[in-house]
């Protein structure tokens, strides 16, 4: 795995082909062709996608979105932090590292981190210091958030229950 790095995936035509090979060997459910079609649409140059080539093919991938201070409901201080989505590695390449390696680069910013684990994933989230944050039934809307949060970062204290009162 020397000299594979992580890099940020230009939103153009080549990215997109790329991405349909994820299409075909991949997880449906994990489909990035839409949010890069959309993003193309926008003519948008900040690209949230991140991969990782071998040679010409990309293995690995995710998403990385830097959301403001403003909307932050998980973390103590508030701040910016980034949610990761998406997080793909092609079968034939699982279990090398190259996850690792991405979510690696996601803690470089050295930002809180809040994912929405796919089923059977938890294991992997855990290893790499995720913990499960304390539901809340308004802001988490079914989902089961997992934070990572850099050293001087602590979770957000959940709102108390109402329905309790």
């Amino acid at each position: 795995m020397n000299k594979v790095k992580v890099e940020n995936l230009l939103i153009n035509f080549k990215t997109l082909e790329k991405f349909k090979r994820f299409r075909e060997y991949g997880n449906q459910e994990l489909s990035m062709l839409e949010d890069l079609q959309n993003n193309l649409i926008e003519n948008n140059s900040e690209s949230p996608f991140y991969g990782v080539y071998i040679g010409e093919n990309l293995i690995a991938r995710m998403s990385l979105y830097r959301i403001k201070e403003k909307y932050d409901n998980y973390f103590d201080p508030p701040q910016d932090y980034l949610a990761l989505w998406k997080l793909e590695v092609l079968p034939d390449y699982q279990g090398k590292g190259y996850g690792k390696l991405m979510v690696d680069y996601a803690k470089s910013f050295n930002l809180p981190i809040k994912t929405s684990p796919r089923i059977n994933s938890q294991g992997f989230w855990e290893k790499m210091g995720f913990q499960k944050a304390q539901y809340d039934l308004e802001r988490d809307l079914g989902e089961n958030p997992l934070i990572w949060l850099p050293q001087g970062v602590q979770e957000k204290a959940a709102l108390p229950n109402h329905d309790d009162e």
